[in-house]
């Protein structure tokens, strides 16, 4: 039990209650390496709220990414539901929370509030146990595929074959996303050119990934998959709104690559109506968004119900873990933005090996250890 006091863990080894002492959170803001846009918006900066869940002098880490707003949530009403229960009682935990926000709404950003401490109450209870998260929640894979994730619509053609060509020669990712539906779709040539240099710049043996972001109409991202037919596009990320399934499920009967779509699920219901529907053929699941990964093993096992693969969207590290413990995964998301905070703000953060990553088994919890003073300089609020 590597970094575990030996009386909580003793204690939560013998089934005896460790109550969680105290919820706190931060919110940290880190602007990008340069300005960034997609298919219908553009930002500067990117929002961590980090949650530290504390038993027994044991501290649990999670996080989401998302508005500030969270961080007021956690603190106004999540700190006093989930405070003085037992910290191995996750899921007692999650459905407390989920039945506080009633009154409230759940989806958006109280969701989100519910994730990061989900994903700090997980690591809290592998950490109190003394093994790595994987083994608490049952390793299925040794390693998670990844796709590199960026190639925003605003970089020059020089910035987009420099970060392709490092994910898949440098680093030796074999599969890669760049983002397209330029101007909600009013770009059309543009997108088709900046896929014809992608798959130039990656060669014919890795896969090409696109994201829209709901960008298209449904026979805009019809027509757009078949003019690309010479990219050799795989993977069509919400060629339409993710709002609108009987679009995404118009969409994948009429294109070949695989549709993809799902990472504005906030709740259960939002993945059983996308996969009922027919709509994808890989739902994306974000545990920063969705309710954790007590939820994330909820969507898992009902996509798996329909034949369906999960794919976790953005934050590698946080969704390592449970991604290696989940059979039906597909690959994770090595995002540009959030690789890169998560590689500034913690000790262990992993690095692509391969096109994959590896959960370290010899250290407890999620692996990650915050570094408090890297990241005070970006703490808001």
């Amino acid at each position: 039990m590597a970094g575990v006091p030996v009386v909580a863990g003793v204690r939560a080894m013998a089934g005896v209650d460790v109550p969680v002492d105290a919820v706190r959170h931060a919110v940290y803001r880190v602007s990008t390496d340069q300005p960034e846009a997609d298919g219908t918006i553009t930002w500067k900066d990117t929002t961590m709220v980090l949650v530290r869940a504390e038993a027994g002098g044991v501290v649990g880490t999670g996080w989401t990414y998302g508005a500030s707003a969270a961080g007021g949530l956690i603190g106004e009403l999540f700190a006093d539901v989930v405070t003085g229960r037992c910290a191995l009682d996750v899921g007692g935990a999650y459905h407390a929370m989920s039945r506080a926000v009633r009154n409230i709404g759940r989806p958006g950003i109280a969701a989100t509030a519910i994730s990061a401490v989900d994903t700090a109450l997980w690591d809290l209870k592998a950490r109190l146990l003394g093994v790595r998260l994987v083994r608490l929640l049952g390793q299925v894979h040794e390693r998670v595929p990844i796709y590199g994730s960026g190639g925003f619509t605003n970089y020059d053609d020089a910035r987009l074959a420099a970060q392709l060509a490092h994910w898949v020669h440098d680093l030796g990712i074999p599969r890669v996303k760049i983002k397209i539906g330029e101007s909600f779709g009013g770009a059309i040539e543009h997108d088709l050119a900046r896929m014809r240099q992608a798959r130039a710049v990656i060669g014919p043996d890795a896969d090409l990934y696109v994201d829209a972001n709901g960008g298209y109409s449904r026979k805009q991202a019809i027509r757009v998959a078949h003019q690309a037919a010479d990219s050799a596009v795989r993977w069509f990320e919400e060629p339409v709104s993710s709002d609108d399934l009987d679009g995404l499920r118009e969409v994948r009967d009429a294109v070949e690559p695989d549709v993809a779509a799902g990472e504005y699920g906030y709740a259960l219901s939002y993945f059983r109506d996308m996969c009922a529907a027919g709509a994808v053929d890989c739902v994306q699941v974000d545990v920063s968004r969705c309710g954790g990964i007590t939820e994330w093993l909820r969507v898992a096992a009902l996509a798996a119900a329909y034949g369906l693969q999960v794919s976790g969207h953005t934050a590698p590290n946080l969704h390592l873990d449970v991604a290696a413990a989940t059979d039906n995964v597909r690959h994770l998301e090595w995002f540009h933005d959030h690789a890169r905070i998560e590689s500034m703000f913690f000790d262990g953060a992993c690095s692509p090996d391969g096109g994959a990553l590896t959960p370290d088994l010899t250290v407890p919890g999620n692996g990650l250890e915050f570094r408090e003073t890297d990241a005070r300089p970006y703490r808001v609020g």
